[in-house]
């Protein structure tokens, strides 16, 4: 893992149109399609079993395995299901893949559901980010126009319709069983298994459902070969992979690399922590994963050698935080993402992910009182293991990692608030005087549109400094009880209102 990879699902990122099918032809897009045309079912999906590839959506469950247990003696329709619900804190790699080069993904999918006998697919696209699912909507019908979807595709007598399906946006969704729930127009809750997708999944039916990276990837397989594939990477951690780096780096963004490259050589592609910082810790995989500290700025990013060290490869989501940054309060906002986010189905989930904001928000304000700590680390080891699926399993893993590698930390929110110790204008990635000259420029611009007399309104309207939610609120507050709004409020609030005869109205 000493050679430098050329990108392969990145290489086109910079063209002028990528998403365009006439570009993604030009670039050879579509002859991995046709040179798979030309092989048997089976010889395609051992190519891909051959390459190594394991699912890229954060398990890490080899690719070309997960096909081959759709029985083919079902006679109910095969299905292949594209989760595209990309939406865990830190995670990016999906959304712009898609809006780059979604022929890409479009010819992964033809490919993947002709290795499993497959003639309807869909692509699930988080409903929120519109312009990724219009993009992918017109790739699909450019590829329908030029017959690579639909009847007889390029004269091979396979038949496949694709559809691109906006979910509700939920981060439940993600995991694939809500995600069939939510295909089949019901409310997003994980299933209990078994049954597992591959036996019956959507609409009770052989079912494969990976990520939008797994199946971008067979394309480059099946035009290069698996031994092509398979010499890049780890021994156990074949291919390439996408790196979503955030937080403090000078240039965050999407690095692809080999699988089995270090935080220290990612760090050194994205320009390095930003000037006069250095690292604390990092997320290997997204905020479900234990974080790791700066002794592993040497330690492979691959499956098995992150699993070595306790924590999970994921999504190659790595958040990248900086000495200015509180555990606590970063902590404290993935905990709320999670209790935001549960489903509801089990209770250990729905409850104890909203006993530990309450807990975490009295170390952040330094209110917590001594054995806190425990008894957060008791509610935690009631909800790992113990929900129906890894949602509560991912939201425990930050925090217990947190409280072993940075103990002292959350000891000090007995008695001093984390805001304190870790002044938020610290850890911004933006100066206040940048937000202010922003601000002016919006100002400058709003009265040289108004003319004559607007500056002082201007400076009436001009947006207030940004505020941490505590001091919002006592602002709020303060300029309520000076206006002597607040008993009116309360008593609209709190009373109910009646009709002329006293009844209720």
């Amino acid at each position: 893992m000493t050679d430098t990879l050329t990108p392969v699902l990145t290489a086109n990122w910079g063209d002028k149109a990528p998403w365009k099918i006439a570009e993604y032809e030009a670039q050879g897009g579509y002859d991995a399609l046709r040179k798979a045309l030309t092989m048997t079912q089976d010889e395609v999906m051992n190519a891909v079993k051959d390459s190594g590839l394991r699912g890229r959506g954060g398990a890490g469950f080899p690719t070309g395995m997960k096909w081959s247990f759709v029985p083919q003696s079902n006679p109910n329709p095969k299905y292949l299901v594209v989760n595209g619900d990309e939406s865990e804190p830190g995670t990016c790699k999906d959304i712009p893949l898609m809006m780059a080069t979604p022929h890409t993904l479009v010819e992964g999918v033809i490919i993947a559901s002709y290795a499993i006998r497959a003639h309807h697919a869909f692509i699930y696209i988080r409903g929120e980010v519109l312009h990724v699912h219009r993009r992918m909507q017109q790739a699909v019908r450019d590829a329908y126009a030029k017959g690579y979807l639909g009847k007889n595709i390029l004269g091979s007598g396979y038949d496949l319709d694709v559809v691109v399906h906006a979910g509700a946006g939920a981060y439940i969704c993600g995991e694939e069983t809500a995600l069939l729930d939510s295909l089949e127009g019901r409310r997003g809750q994980p299933r209990l298994r078994p049954p597992f997708p591959a036996v019956a999944g959507l609409y009770a039916s052989p079912t494969v459902v990976n990520n939008v990276e797994s199946i971008a990837s067979v394309p480059s397989i099946i035009a290069n070969g698996p031994a092509w594939f398979a010499s890049m990477g780890t021994e156990k951690s074949k291919g390439y992979g996408i790196y979503s780096l955030s937080g403090h780096v000078t240039n965050p963004g999407q690095y692809e690399a080999p699988l089995g490259i270090t935080l220290r050589e990612l760090i050194k592609l994205a320009g390095g922590m930003r000037n006069g910082h250095e690292l604390k810790f990092f997320t290997p995989g997204g905020s479900s994963t234990q974080i790791l500290t700066k002794e592993h700025l040497d330690l492979p990013l691959d499956f098995d050698s992150v699993a070595a060290a306790g924590s999970l490869l994921g999504t190659r989501a790595l958040q990248i935080f900086d000495e200015t940054t509180s555990v606590v309060r970063t902590t404290l906002r993935w905990i709320e993402f999670y209790k935001h986010e549960s489903c509801g189905k089990c209770t250990p989930c729905r409850e104890g992910n909203w006993w530990l904001v309450q807990m975490l928000k009295k170390f952040e304000a330094g209110h917590a009182s001594e054995g806190d700590l425990d008894k957060m680390l008791d509610v935690a080891s009631n909800i790992g293991g113990r929900s129906f699926c890894a949602l509560a399993d991912g939201a425990v893993a930050c925090l217990q990692s947190a409280v072993k590698e940075f103990r002292s930390e959350f000891e000090a929110g007995t008695h001093t608030p984390a805001w304190e110790l870790f002044p938020y204008e610290k850890s911004a990635l933006f100066a206040a005087s940048e937000r202010t000259a922003v601000a002016a420029s919006h100002t400058s611009l709003s009265t040289s549109e108004a003319g004559e007399g607007a500056e002082e309104d201007a400076k009436v309207t001009a947006p207030p400094p940004l505020l941490n939610a505590r001091d919002a609120d006592e602002v709020v507050v303060a300029e309520a009880e000076a206006a002597g709004d607040i008993p009116t409020q309360l008593n609209e609030v709190f009373e109910p209102k009646t009709n002329d005869e006293g009844g209720r109205a």
